[in-house]
C-alpha cells in the first residue's frame, strides 16, 4: 500500500448505495414544486444516471421541464437530498468502515465525487466516516469536472503517486484524463469499456492495492 501516497475515492457506487435515499428526497421535492412528476424518480430510472452531474440527471429523468422551471426545482432537490441523506444515510457496502480504518493507517484518503456541495458532508454526518479522510472535493464547490477535481486534490495535498478508486466509466475517464491510475469498484453501478484492475468487494481493496504498481 505504501507504493501509493494517496487513495482517492468516488462516493456513490464505491463507498455506499444511496439510490433509495436520493429517490425519496427527489420525489419529496417534486411533490412540492412539480407534483405532476412526483414519483417519477425510481431506482430503476436513477441507476443508469449514477455518476452524472445533478442537472444532467434531472434533465434525463424529467426532460419535459424547461430551463426556467428546472432551476428552482433543482435547487429544492439538492437541499432536500442533502438534508435527507444527512439524517438517514445510505447503505454502506460491507466492510467499508473497517477497510477505511486499515487503509487510512497506511495512507491518506480523499474523496472526489460528482456531487453537489454539501453531499459529502451529509455522508460524513450520517455515517461518521469523515475522520478517515484528509480532503475532499466536488463540482458543486469548484465548478470543475471530475478530472480537474482529481488533479486539484492531488496538487493541493502534494500527491505524486495517487490512485483513484471508482465504479463507473466516467470515473475511469476522469482518472485517465488526470493522469492518475484507476482501480475499478466492480461491485458498484458501472462497467468499464476495457480491462482494468478491479475488486469484487470493498474489503478486497488492501490486497488489490498492494498488487498494483504506481507509475
Amino acid at each position: 500500500m505504501d507504493v501509493f501516497d494517496g487513495l482517492l475515492f468516488d462516493l456513490d457506487g464505491t463507498l455506499w448505495d444511496s439510490v433509495d435515499a436520493i429517490c425519496i428526497s427527489w420525489n419529496r421535492a417534486l411533490e412540492r414544486l412539480a407534483p405532476e412528476y412526483a414519483g417519477t424518480v425510481t431506482r430503476a430510472r436513477l441507476l443508469p444516471c449514477m455518476g452524472m452531474l445533478l442537472p444532467d440527471i434531472l434533465h434525463r429523468l424529467v426532460p419535459e421541464l424547461d430551463q426556467e422551471r428546472m432551476k428552482p426545482i433543482l435547487e429544492e432537490v439538492l437541499v432536500e437530498e442533502n438534508a435527507y441523506v444527512a439524517a438517514h444515510g445510505g447503505v454502506l457496502y460491507p466492510g467499508v468502515e473497517q477497510t477505511l480504518a486499515a487503509l487510512s493507517a497506511r495512507c491518506p484518503l480523499f474523496l472526489v465525487s460528482n456531487c453537489q456541495d454539501g453531499y459529502i458532508e451529509a455522508f460524513f454526518q450520517a455515517h461518521g466516516l469523515g475522520r478517515y479522510f484528509t480532503d475532499y472535493e466536488n463540482p458543486g464547490r469548484t465548478g470543475l469536472p471530475k478530472a480537474d477535481n482529481i488533479a486539484l486534490v492531488a496538487e493541493r495535498n502534494g500527491l505524486r503517486r495517487p490512485l483513484y478508486i471508482g465504479d463507473t466509466q466516467g470515473d475511469y475517464d476522469a482518472a485517465s484524463k488526470a493522469g492518475v491510475p484507476f482501480l475499478h469498484a466492480a461491485y458498484g453501478f458501472g462497467r468499464i469499456d476495457r480491462p482494468v484492475p478491479s475488486v469484487a468487494t470493498f474489503g478486497d481493496l488492501p490486497d488489490a492495492i498492494r498488487r498494483l504498481t504506481p507509475p
